[in-house]
């Protein structure tokens, strides 16, 4: 299981992420389509699917609905997933206004 504070880097793109909370489901992640590794180990040189080309946004959190949340260091071209289905962005909390 990937743990918390984890960095991972795309072997298709630039996306670097840092897991925030972890899950089980996330060992069944993907950017662009091919799995992330550890950042600075060796990538396989995988290619781009382009069914999952739609980028990462720098600085933003995305979530699975297991509750995993995974924070982009470094925006690429790929899209994040796991098992095949792409991940949200993680929506800021509503705070209550001051009348």
């Amino acid at each position: 299981m990937i743990r918390n504070g984890t960095r991972l880097a795309s072997q298709v793109c630039e996306t670097q992420v840092i897991v925030v909370k972890s899950t089980p489901a996330l060992d069944a992640l993907t950017c662009g389509g091919a799995p992330l590794v550890p950042l600075g180990a060796e990538q396989a040189g995988a290619v781009l699917d382009p069914d999952f080309a739609e980028g990462t946004v720098l600085g933003k959190r995305y979530a699975h609905e297991s509750g995993a949340e995974l924070l982009v260091t470094k925006a690429g071209a790929g899209s994040l997933a796991v098992d095949g289905i792409p991940l949200g962005l993680r929506q800021a909390a509503q705070l209550p206004s001051s009348d």
